[in-house]
């Protein structure tokens, strides 16, 4: 594969997304969750990965999420969805939507990401069911994982986007 570039998600690429992640997760349901959090403006960073021929073969996006404890609220992100094109795959382009996006939202002082899946694959990128454990969460199983980057709440209840709530 050539190079690719790694840039943010802009509303002229939103097709080429949807179509992206229908391909990817042979279904609309992801596409429906990433549409529905732009909508409601629950996104926090959304990147694509184009291709030299300007193709977009890969997208991540991080929304807001909540952490709420003893009646205080902490703001954090939430992983998903990251999808690359089938024929794309196993190139590295994930592992480049990931890297960037947090280098990018840890510059913006995001000290939590929380992320439900596979944890051979996340554990690369820093996130351990062990620093998730302690959150009540719906989805709290041992692919519930976490990115702790600074100070930050380490229990509390995971409140995510409305979106969520449809799948």
């Amino acid at each position: 594969m050539s190079a690719i570039t790694i840039r943010p998600e802009t509303e002229a690429d939103r097709d080429a997304v949807h179509a992206l992640l229908t391909a990817a997760f042979d279904g609309d349901g992801e596409a429906g969750l990433v549409a529905a959090l732009h909508a409601a403006g629950d996104a926090v960073l959304a990147l694509v990965a184009e291709a030299d021929d300007g193709a977009i073969c890969g997208h991540v996006l991080f929304s807001r999420l909540t952490v709420e404890s003893d009646g205080d609220s902490f703001p954090a992100v939430a992983l998903a969805p990251l999808a690359v094109l089938p024929e794309h795959q196993r190139q590295g382009i994930g592992a480049q939507l990931v890297e960037e996006a947090h280098r990018r939202l840890r510059a913006a002082g995001e000290t939590l990401s929380i992320v439900l899946g596979e944890p051979a694959y996340y554990g690369r990128f820093g996130y351990t069911h062990e620093d998730a454990a302690a959150f009540d969460s719906d989805y709290q199983c041992a692919a519930l994982q976490a990115a702790l980057w600074g100070a930050t709440p380490t229990t509390g209840r995971l409140v995510y986007a409305p979106a969520f709530s449809g799948l």
